[in-house]
């Protein structure tokens, strides 16, 4: 027995049989449910399990849902529920610390360059003490602050305040300078290190008299900056 058209429910023979949309359809009954332009297998577009053309298919759109008061109290209790779901998370979670970052490729190249920032800052403090510690402490951390600077070595110590120069007796150590000094007063003595000092006889706490081996002059010196030899 041959199936009714799907259109014009009329049987369709095995010779204009077109199967298509769970349906049989003549070849001439097979066209768009508006403008009746006859389709093949190849431009069809089905909706609803009827053929269209592609210009009169049926366009698809959300439907808009009216606030009904059923759908208001709906509404409302999905929120609440909600916001119970997160009071529960959050008690849960609460006091367990920090949650665990994903450990991305972004997130270790970040790490590995503030590594890098940490190491460069670790040296550059590493060796500015180092310079702070190479450089002698002064005798006396007032009298240092209080007297100019001098246009001696970086690392020298500080020169304490001096009594007027009075040349002792003769007689005295030998002492070797450990800085260079620039004289500041016409009674003091330049020295550079490595100076072999003659005759260095005590004068004061800080100052010490004696005779620079290498030019031959006599005055005041620091004493923290020659050792005894």
């Amino acid at each position: 027995m041959n199936p009714p058209c799907g259109r014009c429910n009329k049987p369709v023979y095995p010779t204009e049989k077109i199967n298509c949309l769970d349906k049989f359809w003549h070849k001439g009954c097979f066209s768009c449910e508006v403008c009746k332009m006859a389709l093949s297998m190849n431009n069809y577009k089905g909706f609803d399990k009827k053929p269209y053309c592609s210009m009169h298919y049926p366009k698809t759109s959300f439907t808009i849902v009216t606030d009904t008061p059923e759908n208001l109290r709906l509404k409302q209790q999905t929120m609440l529920n909600s916001q119970a779901l997160y009071k529960e998370d959050f008690e849960k979670n609460k006091g367990k610390g920090f949650s665990v970052v994903t450990d991305t490729p972004e997130m270790q190249r970040l790490k590995k360059t503030q590594d890098q920032i940490s190491n460069i800052k670790y040296h550059e403090e590493f060796e500015k003490s180092k310079i702070r510690s190479d450089a002698p402490p002064p005798e006396n951390r007032q009298d240092y602050e209080d007297q100019p600077s001098n246009p001696g070595r970086f690392s020298q110590p500080a020169v304490q305040m001096r009594p007027a120069a009075v040349a002792p007796p003769g007689g005295g150590k030998r002492y070797q300078a450990l800085y260079s000094y620039m004289a500041a007063e016409a009674d003091e003595v330049s020295l550079q290190e490595g100076d072999l000092i003659l005759d260095v006889e005590p004068i004061d706490e800080g100052w010490v008299f004696g005779c620079n081996q290498r030019t031959g002059q006599r005055g005041m010196l620091p004493a923290n900056y020659v050792r005894p030899v």
